[in-house]
């Protein structure tokens, strides 16, 4: 078990931004806000990077996901092996821990493991980004709905480690969010 968890860190530690910039001659690091994510790579290096950086993160999410369903692991190991995933994208050792922001590869951990709460959060991403106009703000709203979800199907006690990556993910998003807040309220009040 400790092996799989391992494991996810490690696959986590695949930044697929890191290789398609280095793949396009750029160091995302070096560029806007440094960030190791399919956001950064999609301003920098434009949309095919953007796609290619997303399916890539998620894909690893997923792929962890997978191997804890192939070897009939139990639903808290494999949320466990999704925050490992998810911290390993943050906090890639071989980066000096500066990697993305871990949105992808939390999409791609929920789609496949908990489809009924991803569904929630993904509706409340559609519903809230036309009235607020930014994916920051609409992603804390898709992350309420998505531990409401949990609350009340009854299984925040099975899935707690992802809640817990909800948590770092928003942290690591402070400054965007404190961005988006100030652009809201000051596009509001003009």
């Amino acid at each position: 078990m400790i092996v799989y968890w391992l494991l996810s860190y490690i696959i986590g530690n695949f930044l697929t931004a890191w290789w398609i910039g280095k793949w396009k001659g750029v160091d995302l690091r070096q560029q806007r806000s440094g960030n190791l994510g399919a956001r950064n790579a999609g301003a920098i290096l434009g949309k095919t990077a953007f796609v290619l950086t997303f399916l890539g993160d998620a894909g690893k999410g997923a792929l962890v996901v997978w191997i804890g369903f192939f070897y009939h692991f139990s639903i808290w190991e494999i949320a466990v092996a999704g925050f490992a995933v998810v911290l390993g994208h943050l906090f890639p050792f071989w980066l000096k821990y500066r990697g993305g922001k871990g949105i992808a590869a939390f999409i791609g951990v929920t789609f496949c493991l908990t489809p009924d709460l991803f569904l929630a959060m993904f509706i409340l991403f559609l519903a809230f980004f036309p009235w607020l106009k930014s994916a920051t703000l609409s992603m804390l709203a898709s992350f309420a709905g998505f531990i409401a979800m949990a609350v009340i199907l009854n299984v925040w006690l099975v899935i707690w480690p992802l809640i817990g990556a909800i948590i770092i993910i928003v942290i690591k998003h402070k400054t965007d969010i404190e961005e988006s807040f100030n652009g809201r309220f000051r596009s509001s009040s003009l």
